[in-house]
């Protein structure tokens, strides 16, 4: 057996001891796999790639590796409103290294254990470090939440905190000391809102998860829907643990524009607060209004944020730049 192959066959070893679909009629083993979806749903894909040094520090463990490439794709799903269901796997690996594609696996698989998701197919291949994932899921006609049904006099809302992700990832450039683990491990295992996503069906307006930056993000958002948004800047939520490590400024900066998060980010009619409330009952993730949707027209850029005060807040913020600097690479 060539060392593709015996990575193939752990691979399949690890499918096949979770527990099968229903709908999965033939899975991984075969050219293509076999998929029977309900009649009465659509089918929602999304698809993320991951590399090296690009998504992810060189020192990520492999069981962290895993979980992020498949949470990033279930955030999409969660976005979308969508019951996850099957997803494919492509890695690309600079050798044979059988105790590290466990160890990706045990990541891999134990979120998808959580949300009911069959890995049914993929590819392996030599090259630098990288990982693709397909994710698969389904949506009642006319359910899906998209980007482009924002309204005017919407609230703006978004689910757990921000910029933690971010804040993990300027610590670990700046090399001087420990990354706080409660922050890593929102770099490394993010928790896509699924529950939430599926019980805004119905409720938001618009929804988008919250990858590039929350600025960023809603610009996308506001773009589909040819609106605008005021954003209650210091209305982000955060940790205590963000806030005794970053002054305001630098903290503003970290959540409005650092990425990575995979919260969602919605609007909702203002009639909708207590359906909203409820979700975050039901689900016991937090929900914090952060801004108004308003008229695009006359409007400079298309999310214009304000403090506490109503002052208008500006900074450079781009969104996610995917370690666009390794930490070999900072400057001193």
């Amino acid at each position: 057996m060539t060392a593709e192959f015996d990575l193939i066959a752990r691979i399949r070893a690890h499918a096949a001891a979770a527990p099968r679909r229903g709908d999965v009629v033939l899975g991984i083993g075969d050219d293509a796999a076999l998929l029977q979806p309900p009649v009465d749903q659509q089918i929602v894909v999304a698809m993320d790639t991951l590399n090296v040094g690009v998504h992810f520090p060189d020192d990520t463990a492999p069981g962290d590796i895993g979980w992020k490439s498949l949470a990033v794709n279930l955030s999409d799903l969660a976005a979308m409103g969508a019951d996850p269901a099957w997803c494919t796997l492509s890695l690309s690996l600079p050798g044979a290294d059988a105790a590290w594609v466990d160890a990706f696996l045990d990541g891999f698989g134990a979120l998808a254990a959580v949300h009911g998701v069959t890995l049914v197919g993929g590819d392996t291949t030599r090259g630098p470090l990288s990982v693709c994932v397909a994710a698969h899921g389904f949506v009642p006609p006319g359910q899906a939440l998209r980007r482009d049904g924002a309204r005017p006099g919407d609230g703006v809302w978004i689910t757990g905190t921000v910029g933690e992700a971010a804040a993990a990832l300027a610590q670990w450039r700046a090399g001087s000391g420990p990354v706080d683990a409660p922050l890593r491990a929102r770099l490394d295992r993010p928790t896509p809102r699924v529950d939430v996503g599926l019980r805004l069906r119905g409720v938001a307006s618009a929804c988008i998860d919250v990858s590039d930056g929350v600025v960023a993000d809603l610009g996308h958002l506001c773009s589909a829907s040819a609106v605008g948004v005021e954003l209650a800047i210091d209305a982000l939520p955060w940790t205590e643990l963000l806030r005794s490590r970053f002054d305001l400024d630098a903290r503003r900066a970290l959540q409005a524009g650092g990425g990575d998060d995979y919260e969602l980010c919605f609007t909702a009619p203002a009639a909708a607060s207590s359906d909203v409330a409820a979700i975050a009952e039901a689900t016991g993730v937090q929900i914090v209004r952060v801004g108004t949707v308003v008229d695009a027209r006359g409007q400079g850029d298309s999310v214009r944020a304000f403090d506490a005060d109503g002052v208008a807040w500006h900074a450079d913020v781009r969104g996610h730049e995917h370690f666009a600097i390794a930490r070999s690479d900072r400057p001193g």
